[in-house]
């Protein structure tokens, strides 16, 4: 019984160090998220049904948020930092941003020509090493809360 016990345990640390949570993308820098958003009011109306999405704002160093509605009841949001070369269209005033647009179901990062899927933020086409930064989302009681 006892080496039945040891190896039960043994085993269930070998499975729990064998899951790493993966590596951060050092070209996106720490921001804080953290915001409730009602996405059926009238404010947040693309993402009022299934397929919807929408840009939002965020705080410095972000370049925004995009925040797509794939069914009734599961949200994604990423951030719009391109995530492998974020600096390469910088012209001292401005950088570029990943956009959905007329690449939906898709975002694309128009400095690279990279296409990334809106339902899970990995490459879809093009080349890179990471996918989009995603953000947490928690919807409950009819309020989508996106944070980090």
């Amino acid at each position: 019984m006892r080496h039945l016990l040891f190896l039960l345990i043994a085993s269930a640390g070998l499975l729990f160090s064998s899951c790493r949570k993966e590596d951060p993308n050092p070209n996106i820098p720490d921001v804080y998220i953290n915001f409730t958003i009602d996405p059926n009011s009238t404010i947040y109306q693309p993402l009022n049904t299934a397929g919807g999405w929408m840009y939002l704002t965020a705080e410095a160093p972000s370049r925004g948020i995009i925040v797509h509605r794939i069914n009734s009841e599961e949200f994604v949001a990423f951030e719009r930092m391109p995530p492998n070369d974020p600096n390469k269209c910088c012209d001292g005033t401005s950088c570029t941003r990943l956009i959905v647009d007329e690449f939906y179901p898709f975002a694309k990062d128009k400095c690279n020509e990279t296409l990334y899927s809106l339902l899970d933020g990995s490459i879809f086409s093009g080349e890179g090493k990471y996918g989009m930064t995603r953000y947490n989302c928690t919807y409950y009681g009819g309020l989508l809360r996106v944070f980090n």
